[in-house]
């Protein structure tokens, strides 16, 4: 049973009286599917999906010190983000742990003056403003000329996430910029074109988390469902359906994509998760700084790795990796890959288990299941001009 407190997406009522299967997930109500997870999941990569994302947490961050004020929160730059530029990023507790890995975008409002957005897990966006509340300097809050206002803007818009080789074809008539050109990790304020949206303005993005093409969208939550009912409509000849939250999750772990509370936690450092690119060390500093740079020179820690395995029984999280009979790792995620039509997985292992190619066992409920290292991602997009 629904938890009567749990949060609605604006979307919601549509979801329900549309057949959406609505399950608890990260405090939210979300369809996590309407059809079958595997044919949103191959209707996606073929041709495209539309998922409402908006139970993912988003923060703005503006004023003159707020490009300072992130630079001392997260891992990564962010001084010299330009305008429209998009960054994955990680937050780091003092031990250096993973907190949470978040998108941070540079815009400019109506009148030239720049602002932040945070995209963060929905299942960590009450910790994460804590930590902003915690760690936002008083002093320099307080002082002229350094001035950091930041808002959680979560409930006020909605997010969704276009996705799939045909998703510039659905969202152009929408939008008024040219989506062609945009590049990867790039994004902007546009103008919503379709009457439902009254042509008011949102923020679009070229990123996603299923390894196809594709853009995340936000835009007021008053006009979400006018703009959701306007995207099904002009996908529909396309091929484009709607799909819930069970097939956002195969699609990332086909693209090797990691998933706080499975890949990331706080136990977990960036460098055993294969996330050191995100973490700039040098002339930097924010919490769990320290910390990284003595676990960078570590190499007998854990680290992630993909997993194929040979039969058809899926793993699943919690399920032990072994060699021998011997436990020499665990599983954070496993499913049954609709694209590549066998079972894969993604766990920690002893980094002298780490080698691709590393034969390995699963144990699943008892029995022991051959598997093997492999490459990630699993599954990446064809180039164009390829046939799949």
């Amino acid at each position: 049973m629904l938890n009567n407190a749990t949060l609605h997406t604006p979307l919601y009522d549509w979801h329900v009286a549309n057949g959406g299967r609505m399950v608890e997930f990260a405090g939210w109500v979300m369809p996590v599917q309407y059809t079958s997870i595997i044919e949103e999941h191959k209707i996606t990569r073929v041709a495209g999906g539309i998922a409402d994302i908006s139970h993912m947490g988003r923060l703005r961050f503006e004023g003159p010190g707020a490009a300072v004020f992130l630079a001392e929160l997260l891992t990564r730059r962010v001084a010299d983000i330009a305008d429209g530029q998009i960054r994955y990023s990680l937050v780091t507790n003092e031990q250096g742990g993973i907190l949470d890995d978040v998108l941070v975008g540079r815009y400019h409002n109506d009148y030239g003056q720049p602002y932040y957005v945070v995209v963060v897990n929905a299942c960590n966006r009450a910790k994460i403003v804590e930590w902003i509340g915690t760690h936002l300097p008083r002093e320099r809050a307080e002082r002229p000329g350094h001035e950091v206002i930041w808002t959680d803007v979560t409930r006020l818009w909605a997010m969704l996430a276009i996705q799939g080789p045909r998703s510039v074809e659905l969202l152009q008539p929408l939008i008024d910029a040219n989506l062609r050109t945009m590049k990867y990790y790039r994004g902007g304020q546009v103008r919503i074109l379709h009457p439902a949206a009254r042509r008011q303005g949102g923020i679009i993005s070229r990123t996603g988390y299923t390894g196809e093409d594709g853009f995340e969208l936000s835009v007021g939550a008053g006009i979400a469902p006018g703009v959701w009912e306007a995207m099904l409509e002009i996908g529909k000849p396309l091929g484009i359906v709607p799909t819930g939250i069970g097939a956002r999750d195969t699609l990332r772990l086909e693209a090797g994509m990691p998933l706080y509370g499975h890949e990331l936690s706080e136990q977990i450092d960036p460098f055993q998760a294969g996330l050191g690119f995100a973490c700039h060390l040098v002339g930097y500093d924010f919490p769990g700084r320290d910390a990284l740079l003595k676990i960078k020179e570590q190499t007998a820690k854990f680290v992630r790795v993909g997993l194929e395995m040979h039969g058809r029984r899926a793993a699943r999280q919690d399920c032990h990796i072994l060699t021998d009979s011997k436990k020499v790792g665990c599983i954070t995620s496993g499913t049954f890959s609709p694209s590549l039509g066998r079972p894969i997985a993604m766990g920690y292992v002893r980094p002298e288990f780490a080698e691709v190619g590393t034969e390995l066992q699963i144990d699943i409920r008892g029995r022991k299941e051959p598997a093997r290292v492999v490459q990630l991602p699993f599954y990446s997009r064809p180039k164009k001009g390829n046939k799949k």
